[in-house]
This record gives structure tokens, sequence and C-alpha cells, in this order.
């Protein structure tokens, strides 16, 4: 059965109340034709987790004008303004996460552990009502896996299996949310049969991919920004 859906599809993918992995770093990385469907979609209280919240009206950003979103889970909300507003107007809850327990969150839920002891973040506000305990004299807080219902993800390649190939830093918290989320729809730019690509370039196996998305965007000079088609 092949993995290739339509990106119109996502609707029955995702239902109101999921938490969603969302891949990105800024904006490499970002699955914007699984977003610029999720945005038409009229979802419900729905947590996103990502490194951020886009920029301003591109990626995740159109997200925040739709109402879908009830929280958001991420480490750098300042890059975009709109994620601020709206969180100082109380229409969007966010939880402030340093980026490296970010990373680590997200890849201990795809790893099947519960939690971890970090320094990070110890003594500060974001320590609070976390379990802390003393290791050589170091406090250390407690920080649980983080898991989601699905996870959209972006790749530069995949074969018709789903195993995937990440563009450079394209990589960033798309590889690790690929294990985190009960469902896994990677987008890519290109699909090739099984056997075309190099197995030492491979990052995720196809076991954790659930179905594939053409992307719908061009890149030019370097960026995804103009959708194909468009002028």
């Amino acid at each position: 059965m092949s993995k290739v859906i339509k990106e119109s599809e996502l609707s029955g993918c995702v239902n109101d109340g999921d938490t969603l992995l969302v891949g990105g770093f800024g904006i490499s990385g970002t699955p914007f034709t699984l977003i610029d469907e999720l945005a038409t979609l009229d979802k419900k209280d729905l947590t996103v987790v990502s490194n951020n919240l886009g920029e301003k009206d591109k990626g995740l950003g159109i997200l925040l004008h739709t109402g879908c979103l009830k929280k958001a889970m991420g480490s750098y909300f300042t890059s975009n303004r709109d994620a601020v507003n709206e969180w100082s107007k109380g229409n969007l809850e966010i939880e402030l996460i340093p980026q490296g327990t970010l990373a680590e969150r997200i890849r201990c839920g795809g790893a099947g552990i519960a939690g971890f002891y970090t320094r990070t973040a110890a003594g500060t506000k974001l320590a609070e009502g976390k379990e802390e305990k003393v290791f050589d004299g170091e406090t250390y807080i407690l920080e649980r896996a983080i898991k989601g219902d699905v996870s959209l993800i972006k790749a530069l390649k995949a074969d018709t299996k789903g195993n995937l190939i990440y563009d450079h830093t394209g990589r960033n918290f798309n590889a690790v949310m690929a294990t985190a989320g009960k469902s896994v729809i990677a987008e890519v730019d290109e699909i090739v049969e099984v056997g075309e690509l190099d197995p030492l370039e491979i990052t995720t196996p196809h076991v954790y991919i659930d179905y594939l998305v053409m992307n719908k965007y061009e890149k030019i000079g370097g960026k995804y920004d103009v959708p194909t088609g468009s002028n």
C-alpha cells in the first residue's frame, strides 16, 4: 500500500485537541505545505511543539490567525511578534523550553524514556513546580518526555517506502520528531524508488513514517518561499 497521500487527506489525520510535533528551525526544515493545509481545516485546541512559531504570516505563523492553537511549546517565540502578542492577549498558552532541553525531551519521547534530570533552568522560573534532585552537590530538575499525536516533518527526499534524507540544517528537529509521534507525515521534495537512496545518507528509516506528501513550494535562492505555480 502506497504511503503517498494528498495534503487534503491531512484532515483525517489530525483531530481537535491533538498535540502536533512540527519540524523547523526558524524557517529551515519547515513543512510549509502541511501547515498551509492545516490552517484550512478548522481544527480546535491544538498544541504545537516546535522550536518557534515560524515568522509573521509564514510557516506556523499563519496558524496564529486561525484560532486553532491552544498552546505552543518551544524555545524562540520572539522570532514572531504575533506569537508574543497572542500570548499577551491571553489567546495562546506558551511553555518556554530551553532549546537543548526541548530536543532531548522529544528524543526521550521517541526512545521510550520517561524523562531526565538536567541542570539547565535550575533555580529559574522555568523550574517552578518541577521535581528537583541534587547530584554531586548540584541541583537538577526533572524534565518529562514529549510525545505527539501527529508529527509533521520536512525532508529533502524519500523513497516509496518512506526512508528519508534531510537537507543539511533541515534535519534540525525533524529527525527526532519522526520517532516521537503516534502518526508521522513527512513532506518531501522528491520521491524515488526503493534502492535509489544511498543507505548511508538515510537518517530516518521507513518504519517511522506513515504518510508522504509532496512539497508544493518551489525552492528559490535556497528558501522555500513560493508555492509551485505561483507568480
